[in-house]
């Protein structure tokens, strides 16, 4: 089964998609004011690959459809589907 994670399309949250469609696996497509990022198997962001500041990188993710959160702190964020 493919999971999802929605992020609002917002400017801030721009490198943080850039970089994660960027990963072998996962796709992306738009969904009203979202980007969705889909996957098979586990997504892990490195936040200092991204750019973004601490106050972006804990509120980035609008929805998660089939992952479970497996990681989130000030290194990286990392997505097990459920």
């Amino acid at each position: 089964m493919t999971a999802r994670l929605f992020v609002l399309d917002v400017p801030e949250n721009v490198p943080i998609v850039e970089i994660a469609r960027g990963y072998p696996g996962v796709s992306l497509e738009k969904v009203g004011p979202y980007f969705v990022l889909a996957a098979e198997s586990n997504v892990t962001v490195d936040r200092r690959s991204t750019g973004v500041r601490h106050a972006v990188w804990y509120s980035w993710v609008g929805g998660l459809e089939g992952w479970q959160i497996e990681q989130w702190d000030r290194d990286a964020f990392r997505l097990v589907p459920r």
